[in-house]
């Protein structure tokens, strides 16, 4: 009978365990499922929303500035492929007279790593007169390069320039600032199908990084004084 007793015990608590790991699994299973739709919504609003102001570059609007955003430049100073077709199209607009000022934006947080001098020395080389190309030193993401194209370079209208799966979130995240921000896609390279892959994973994931983010408009890292786009980009060269 005691036997029977402890069998009888023993088997309801097993039953509660069980029911306990069942709710656990659905509530996982719950939690996952909501992450999913929330990234594929977002995913898909950053997307949707972007693409519908990428325009062709004849269809540019005269705009305050050309903003070109940074990519891979290497330890010697040679811009990467991805880079240089960016820095392509934004000369060509440029020649087009769709503005008269650049903005090239990009990472140079170290002393060894510069996008924004390789950047613009692309364009001297080109022979652009330096007083039209704004170097952006703290554009070290592209939320960044749009918070401070509006809150240092001053900028009201502006054609973005980079590559087909980046330019929806860079002008979503410009518009969602107040910009009235254009796209234009640099032309995508020969890449390998892992890169392309790569390069599409992270792009989703940063696409719900920006819906959040550009809701919640947080101060970039980097301030500092005004530096209007209409002046002269001189003022932001850091070397002689």
């Amino acid at each position: 009978m005691l036997i029977n007793r402890i069998n009888l015990l023993g088997g309801e608590e097993l039953k509660k365990r069980m029911k306990c790991k069942r709710s656990y699994i659905i509530s996982l299973s719950l939690i996952f499922l909501l992450g999913v739709v929330c990234i594929l919504y977002t995913n898909q609003r950053v997307l949707e929303f972007g693409s519908d102001y990428i325009i062709k570059a004849d269809e540019v609007p005269e705009s305050d500035a050309i903003i070109v955003l940074g990519a891979y430049v290497s330890p010697d100073g040679v811009v990467s492929q991805i880079l240089e077709e960016r820095l392509k199209v934004g000369y060509e607009l440029y020649r087009q007279g769709k503005a008269g000022k650049i903005i090239v934006s990009g990472d140079h947080s170290r002393k060894d790593y510069d996008e924004v001098n390789a950047m613009k020395k692309y364009y001297l080389d080109k022979n652009i007169p330096s007083e039209d190309v704004f170097m952006d030193h703290a554009g070290f993401t592209t939320y960044e390069s749009m918070y401070r194209a509006k809150y240092i370079f001053g900028v009201n209208k502006v054609v973005i320039v980079s590559q087909k799966f980046h330019v929806p979130r860079a002008i979503f995240i410009a518009r969602q600032l107040g910009i009235e921000a254009y796209g234009v896609e640099a032309e995508t390279g020969n890449y390998s199908r892992f890169v392309i892959v790569s390069n599409n994973i992270r792009e989703s994931i940063a696409r719900c990084k920006a819906f959040i983010t550009a809701a919640i408009k947080p101060k970039p890292t980097f301030l500092g004084e005004t530096i209007p786009v209409n002046g002269s980009g001189t003022v932001t060269d850091d070397k002689p």
